[in-house]
C-alpha cells in the first residue's frame, strides 16, 4: 500500500512547522530586492557618501562648539543633586524643601539646555539632538537617584535594612563589599551610576568579574564599522528620497506622496534596525564591559511582539525599567487604574519624543507627540482584534510605515520654514 490518511503539509491540521527553507527564501529575496534598489540608486545619483560632510552636521563654525559646551555644563546640575541628597541624609534639610529643590533642579535640566538651543544660532539641529538626549538621560538618572535615596531614608526610619542589589546575572555577580546608605553618597558611586548603561539607580550594581578583551574588541569594531555604514546609507539612500519628496508635498499630489512614503520606508526601516543593533548591542555592551557592569539585558525579543504593548516593553529595557519603577508603579500605589497608568506612560514618552525633535528643529508641530499618543488606541485595537501572527504583522507595519510618515512631515515643515 502506498496511501494513508494524511493532510497536506501546508494545512494547519498537518502539524508541520519546519519552514526554515521558506525563511531562507524570504531573506534571499529581501537581499536581492534591496540590492536592486541600491544599484538603481547608484546609477541615478552616483556616489553621495561624504564622511567630511558629517562634521558640518555638528559644527557650523570650527572654532565654536556649543553642543560640547552645553554637555560639559551639565555638571552643576549633577553636583546640586548630590549635595541635596547629602544634606537630606544628614538631616540638615527637610524632606519637603529637599523635594522642592530637587524638582527645580530637574526642571532646570530640561529647560536650560532647551533655552540655549532655541536662542543660539551657532548650534546645529543634529548637535542639538545629541545634547538634549544627554540631558534627558541625566534627567531620568537624577530622578531615579532621588527616588532610591528617598526610599533608603524611609527604610532607615523604619529600622529596616536598605535594599540590596538584587539577583546575580549570568555574566557577573554582585560585589562582596556592598555599600549601605548613606555611604553611597560619594562622587565615585554617583559618577559610576551616571556613566553606567542604566537609568535606574542602585546602591550596589551587579558587577562582572573581569573585562573580556576579545568581547570588547569585537564590539568596538562593530561600532566603528556600523556607524560608517549608517552614515553611508543615510547620505546615499535616505537623503535623495527625502529631497525628491518635497515637490509632491508642495503640489499635494497624494498618489506621489504615498509612492515616496513607501520608497522611504525601506531604507528608513533598515537604518533603524541597524541603529538598534549598533546602540543597544554594540555601544551599550562596550560601556558595560569597560565599567564591568553586569546587567546586560538592554533589550528582549521585541521582534516577536504580538501586541504594541509587548513591543514597547521589550525593545528598550533601560527606559522600560525606569518607567515601571519610577512612574507606573507609583501611580498604581496612588490608586490609579492600570489603563490610565499605561496611557500616562505613553503620553510621558510622547512628550520626550517631541522634546527631542521640535526643540532642535526650532519648530513645534507635535507630529512625534501625536505619533506616540496614537500608540494607545493602536495598542487597544491590536490587543482586542488581532492575535498571534496577525498581531506581530500589525506591529511590524506600524514600525515600517509610522516612522517615515513622521520623518517626511518634519522634513517638509522644516523645509518650508527655512528655505521657502
Amino acid at each position: 500500500r502506498c496511501h494513508k490518511v494524511q493532510d497536506s503539509l501546508l494545512s494547519s491540521d498537518s502539524g508541520y512547522s519546519n519552514y526554515r527553507g521558506v525563511l531562507n527564501w524570504c531573506v534571499v529575496m529581501l537581499v536581492l530586492s534591496n540590492a536592486r534598489l541600491f544599484l538603481e540608486n547608484l546609477i541615478k545619483y552616483g556616489i553621495l557618501v561624504d564622511p567630511i560632510q558629517v562634521v558640518s552636521l555638528f559644527l557650523k563654525d570650527p572654532y565654536s562648539w556649543p553642543s560640547l559646551c552645553l554637555i560639559i555644563a551639565v555638571n552643576p546640575f549633577l553636583l546640586v543633586a548630590l549635595a541635596l541628597e547629602r544634606r537630606l541624609a544628614a538631616g540638615s534639610l527637610s524632606e519637603g524643601l529637599g523635594a522642592a529643590l530637587h524638582a527645580l533642579n530637574l526642571l532646570a535640566v530640561l529647560c536650560v539646555p532647551a533655552g540655549f538651543v532655541l536662542l543660539l544660532t551657532s548650534i546645529t539641529p543634529v548637535g542639538s539632538v545629541f545634547t538634549l538626549v544627554i540631558y534627558t538621560i541625566v534627567f531620568l538618572k537624577l530622578f531615579s537617584f532621588r527616588d532610591v535615596n528617598k526610599w533608603c531614608r524611609e527604610r532607615r526610619g523604619a529600622n529596616a535594612p536598605p535594599p540590596n542589589a538584587g539577583t546575580a546575572k549570568p555574566n557577573g555577580d554582585v560585589g562582596h563589599n556592598e555599600v549601605t546608605y548613606p555611604h553611597n553618597l560619594t562622587y565615585s558611586n554617583f559618577y559610576y551610576f551616571l556613566f553606567a548603561p542604566t537609568l535606574c539607580y542602585e546602591l550596589n550594581f551587579p558587577r562582572s568579574p573581569r573585562v573580556r578583551k576579545r568581547f570588547l574588541l569585537r564590539r568596538l569594531l562593530e561600532m566603528l564599522f556600523i556607524v560608517q555604514l549608517l552614515v553611508g546609507l543615510v547620505q546615499q539612500w535616505m537623503v535623495p528620497t527625502i529631497q525628491n519628496s518635497m515637490k509632491p508635498f508642495r503640489d499635494m499630489d497624494y498618489s506621489r506622496i504615498i509612492e515616496r512614503l513607501l520608497k522611504l520606508a525601506v531604507p528608513n526601516h533598515l537604518i533603524w534596525l541597524i541603529f538598534f543593533y549598533w546602540f543597544f548591542h554594540s555601544c551599550l555592551n562596550v560601556v558595560a564591559e569597560v565599567m564591568q557592569f553586569g546587567d546586560r539585558e538592554f533589550y528582549r525579543d521585541w521582534w516577536n511582539s504580538e501586541s504594541v504593548t509587548y513591543f514597547w516593553q521589550n525593545w528598550n529595557i533601560p527606559v522600560h525599567k525606569w518607567c515601571i519603577r519610577h512612574f507606573y508603579k507609583p501611580m498604581l500605589k496612588r490608586g490609579v487604574n492600570k489603563w490610565t497608568a499605561q496611557t500616562a506612560v505613553f503620553l510621558a514618552s510622547a512628550f520626550f519624543h517631541e522634546y527631542l525633535v521640535s526643540v532642535p528643529l526650532k519648530m513645534f508641530r507635535l507630529w512625534a507627540f501625536m505619533g506616540m499618543a496614537a500608540q494607545v488606541p493602536l495598542a487597544w485595537f491590536v490587543s482586542k482584534f488581532l492575535r498571534g501572527n496577525y498581531g506581530n504583522a500589525a506591529v511590524w507595519m506600524s514600525l515600517i510605515i509610522g516612522q517615515p510618515i513622521a520623518v517626511l512631515m518634519y522634513v517638509h515643515d522644516y523645509y518650508i520654514l527655512n528655505y521657502e
